[in-house]
């Protein structure tokens, strides 16, 4: 087997055979951080810096182990400086998703078969640069060629959402919808809590001096993402709360940090329980699906949240989450009445929240995320699911990338990883061969298609 050749992760003949089903099937990726802005006004990229490491935080971190300074990751340092630093430590990433998603974009969208070293990092830089200067390269006909179908970004109810209105006005070839996070209006612990519910009431001009005028203004960004075609919301949460808590104690917690008084834990605890059962009966009368991303601690690493912000490379995950309790009141409160995916960052979650799924037919798990993510993480996930719950009722991948050339390879990744998992079943007698083609189909496309755009 050669390096990421045609039976890249594929270990058996049936495998190979299943995955020749599902390659060139269309991508729907229900879940993703892409640049709406940039996918609409399609402008050329500037170099391969921009296309693969710009964006990335999974790249960041990898080249701080490796010892790269930060100006040559996020500081002044040329693009080209960068992708040199890149080039240089690469080698360095072998066994990391990492290395096997750049090379896989190099190889599928650039025809590029050097493997990307110090050696090799001029050429690959020039050669990137002349195909990125042609309109073939340019966002919108990248995600034609890489075919796929529907893809949907993730958005803050108080920002308004001009480009998807344009891009639903003007792209033919993939259709891009929004999905409603409002997490910022959640999380009412944080400093930026108050501006952001005043924001949303100057975008809306609703009166948000309460917290039923507050519900009134997320509802009218809930009707506006309706309109612009949205299928979905998204929570990330470290540890979800959803139990009854009444008006009137959300309401008095709501009034006591609105003049800026600090909340006890406890109270913290109520309002977002409160919350995000209001989000599950707004979600529920629109049909959407109710995504819950478990488990990471933002900003851990306190020199980059203080230096960089948000988003910068310093999470992490913890196993000290209370699941079962927490969404217990939530999950038979709209039992078989929401569609209800759960994703968790710690591997050590995923037996509790499989059999939580498998308890309810209404909750999915979801694709393996984040450091989950990885050919090891997504095979680990399969087994388990198709062995305590039903892999037929996965929810089917999703990307979660930043940039618009990954899109592809992780879908390529995750399709293959699959058709092993179920290849190895058929080699093993445990299934024939039709029913293992058609669960491979339906967990590539059609299972994701049902569930969040039927």
């Amino acid at each position: 087997m050669g390096f990421l050749d045609d039976n890249y992760l594929l270990e058996t003949t049936a495998a190979r055979g299943l995955y020749e089903q599902v390659r060139d099937l269309p991508i729907l990726d229900a879940h993703n951080h892409a640049d709406i802005r940039e996918i609409v006004e399609n402008k050329p990229w500037q170099d391969i810096w921009v296309v693969e490491g710009a964006t990335d935080h999974y790249v960041w971190e990898l080249l701080r182990k490796r010892g790269v300074p930060e100006r040559a990751i996020t500081g002044e340092a040329s693009n080209r400086e960068k992708w040199e630093a890149l080039a240089t430590v690469f080698p360095q990433f072998i066994g990391n998703p990492t290395y096997e998603w750049i090379h896989l974009d190099l190889k599928r969208r650039f025809g590029i078969q050097e493997v990307l070293s110090g050696a090799t990092a001029q050429s690959i830089w020039e050669k990137t640069g002349e195909q990125l200067s042609q309109p073939r390269m340019r966002p919108q006909e990248v995600l034609q060629e890489m075919n796929v179908e529907i893809m949907c970004t993730t958005d803050d109810p108080t920002v308004h959402l001009p480009y998807h209105e344009q891009a639903q006005k003007e792209m033919q070839a993939t259709k891009i919808l929004p999905t409603w996070r409002p997490d910022k209006l959640m999380n009412i612990e944080k400093e930026a809590w108050q501006q952001e519910v005043e924001d949303l009431g100057e975008d809306t001009g609703k009166d948000v001096t309460t917290l039923a005028g507050l519900l009134d203004a997320l509802q009218a960004t809930h009707d506006y993402f309706q309109k612009l075609g949205c299928v979905a919301s998204d929570h990330g949460v470290q540890e979800p709360y959803a139990y009854y808590v009444s008006a009137e104690r959300a309401e008095q917690i709501f009034q006591k940090a609105s003049q800026g008084n600090a909340l006890t834990p406890e109270e913290i605890r109520d309002y977002k329980a409160y919350m995000l059962v209001q989000f599950g009966k707004m979600n529920q009368a629109t049909d959407w699906v109710t995504q819950v991303h478990i488990g990471p601690v933002r900003d851990y690493r306190d020199t980059l949240a203080q230096s960089l912000g948000p988003d910068t490379g310093g999470d992490i995950s913890t196993q000290s989450v209370e699941i079962v309790g927490n969404l217990r009141y939530f999950m038979n409160e709209f039992d078989e009445q929401l569609k209800i995916i759960l994703y968790c960052v710690d591997p050590s979650h995923l037996p509790t929240l499989v059999t939580l799924a498998r308890a309810f037919p209404n909750v999915s798990m979801g694709a393996p995320w984040w450091w989950n993510d990885s050919p090891y993480g997504m095979e680990t996930q399969l087994k388990y699911i198709a062995t305590i719950d039903l892999l037929a009722n996965h929810a089917g991948m999703v990307t979660d990338s930043r940039k618009v050339m990954s899109f592809d390879s992780r879908t390529e990744m995750f399709r293959r990883t699959l058709c092993n998992v179920i290849g190895e079943m058929v080699e093993k007698g445990q299934i024939p061969d039709e029913p293992a083609l058609n669960l491979v189909k339906t967990l590539s496309y059609q299972r994701p298609r049902d569930l969040f755009f039927k």
